[in-house]
């Protein structure tokens, strides 16, 4: 099953939703807001793909911490961070079989499902 998550607002989350829906592809969205991952998914993104690649340090929230707040998300526990700061997490993140992804590009959603592009 394809998931996706992210929070509703967000514009790559849009488009990512879109993308997979023009391309009629079957996905669950998981809002981060509303049904925070557990630590031990939260944990594996984080061993996947690493804590600089999972923290958005575009996003309000991360604007809005102070410089502690901001070293323990990049060097201390950044699940700890991520689990009580969900928006915190970069979006979309993208599960696909044995694919794990975070952002999102047209180009690399159409590489991850095997669809070729209309130039």
């Amino acid at each position: 099953m394809t998931k996706v998550y992210g929070i509703p607002n967000c514009d790559s989350v849009k488009k990512a939703r879109q993308w997979l829906s023009t391309n009629k592809i079957d996905y669950e969205f998981v809002d981060v807001r509303e049904s925070t991952p557990s630590k031990s998914h939260i944990d594996g993104w984080i061993a996947t793909l690493g804590a600089a690649l999972l923290v958005n340090k575009r996003s309000t929230t991360w604007k809005n911490m102070d410089n502690e707040e901001r070293d323990n998300a990049e060097n201390g526990d950044t699940c700890a961070v991520l689990l009580a700061n969900p928006t915190l997490i970069k979006r979309p993140v993208l599960e696909h079989n044995d694919i794990l992804d975070v952002g999102f590009t047209a180009a690399s959603y159409a590489d991850h499902f095997g669809i070729e592009e209309s130039a």
